[in-house]
């Protein structure tokens, strides 16, 4: 009953984050683009009110005018609209996704102890502690050198290196799936950090300012404009870690943390040909498809690096020639109970699955060989180290029918 109401309550919790993450990142797109888009105003009217920009659109049947005002608006409106429970949503249920899904079971989904033979308690503090001390070193660079000529450029870089050292580190210390799942987590609390420590404050000495009659200080719109445009560049390579850990050879490679930083390079590259490409339409900069085109041909050069050697045909998928047929129950039963039935056995039942008996493993048989054979997700971490020699033995009893007494 435990696991049938964990599983349910996962499933809760992650309908919940991909609904607030897309009204989030929707939002940051959005106003990404208006940024990039606007033009001078043309209406005398708007230029005496302090309007610096324009924007005509057409969606959904209607026409709409946004505009922006250059420091602040003539007056304050009734009602002003402010966009940080998007991202508050989102990161509070993707912590409480993260904590049931990997902090929970920290023994079995965060530790693997050819990595790291630590303490479900230690390895639980070491991974809070990555959002914590990135935060910090992130936000620090952010103050020490983001001023001046080069300082955007210097940011970039020093963020880069942090971000490239935080892969390193959790691809060393924790098991490959969770630690992509880790970094993204990592880089999407840095996010929203940024809305909660910088963009709304400043927001709101800002609205304070207006209200009060003074004037309004440029510097907090400049500082939240700059976190913003982080915010941008970090969305595409968080949604790679976080949809990468689905997909078990990125993050079971030997060389993982570096698939992991060469993605969301690609990402980050992508996503800048998307920022300036609204600017170039403007004649703003040059058109920015060169880095589209790197951002496509690192994806291109990991996919060809990654390639898997040439396999026999029973991990091709192909049905094994005569010696399959003599793989029966009793031999595939032997590999089970030495490694599958600790979570999948009569005293627990992982995800309501049992394979300790014949029928058992008949009606699961197709997901035994995904799990272990195909994807090699299970065992979990191979925390009872199961072989090649052995999966392989899975796969021939599959292929050959997967006959039970």
């Amino acid at each position: 009953m435990e696991s049938y109401l964990l599983d349910w309550a996962n499933l809760l919790l992650r309908w919940v984050h991909v609904i607030t993450a897309i009204a989030w990142v929707g939002s940051s797109f959005y106003f990404v683009f208006l940024d990039s888009s606007l033009t001078p105003p043309v209406d005398e009217d708007l230029k005496k009110q302090g309007v610096s920009g324009e924007l005509w659109a057409v969606h959904g049947g209607g026409f709409y005018h946004p505009v922006k005002f250059a420091v602040k608006p003539p007056f304050m409106p009734a009602h002003l609209h402010w966009f940080y429970w998007e991202s508050y949503s989102t990161w509070l249920s993707g912590f409480a996704l993260f904590t049931l899904s990997y902090l929970w079971n920290a023994s079995t989904y965060l530790v693997d102890k050819s990595l790291m033979n630590w303490s479900p308690g230690a390895a639980v503090a070491v991974a809070l502690s990555f959002f914590v001390v990135f935060w910090m070193l992130y936000d620090g660079i952010c103050q020490w050198f983001g001023r001046g000529k080069h300082g955007d450029a210097i940011v970039g870089a020093l963020v880069g290196v942090l971000v490239c050292a935080a892969s390193w580190l959790a691809c060393h210390w924790f098991a490959g799936r969770a630690a992509f799942l880790l970094v993204g987590a990592m880089l999407a609390t840095s996010m929203s950090a940024n809305v909660l420590f910088w963009i709304i404050p400043g927001q709101r000495k800002m609205v304070a300012a207006i209200k009060a009659g003074q004037a309004v200080d440029p510097v907090h719109g400049l500082r939240g404009k700059q976190r913003s445009v982080h915010n941008t560049y970090f969305t595409l390579p968080v949604l790679f870690a976080m949809l990468g850990n689905h997909y078990s050879f990125t993050w079971s490679h030997p060389q993982n943390w570096l698939v992991l930083i060469l993605m969301m390079f690609a990402g980050a590259a992508i996503r800048q040909f998307f920022v300036l490409r609204h600017g170039y339409k403007l004649g703003r900069n040059r058109h920015p498809l060169a880095y589209a085109l790197v951002g496509v041909a690192v994806i291109l050069g990991a996919i060809v690096w990654m390639k898997p050697a040439a396999t026999d045909s029973i991990a091709s998928g192909a049905r094994p020639a005569s010696a399959a047929g003599q793989i029966g129950y009793e031999k595939v039963q032997t590999v089970l109970a030495q490694r599958c039935y600790q979570c999948h056995g009569a005293q627990v039942q992982m995800k309501n699955v049992r394979l300790d008996s014949p029928e058992q493993l008949k009606q699961h048989a197709q997901a035994v060989y995904q799990q272990a054979v195909v994807s090699k997700l299970m065992p979990m971490n191979n925390a009872t180290g199961i072989t090649e020699a052995e999966r392989q033995l899975i796969a021939q009893w599959f292929l050959a029918g997967a006959k039970v007494p």
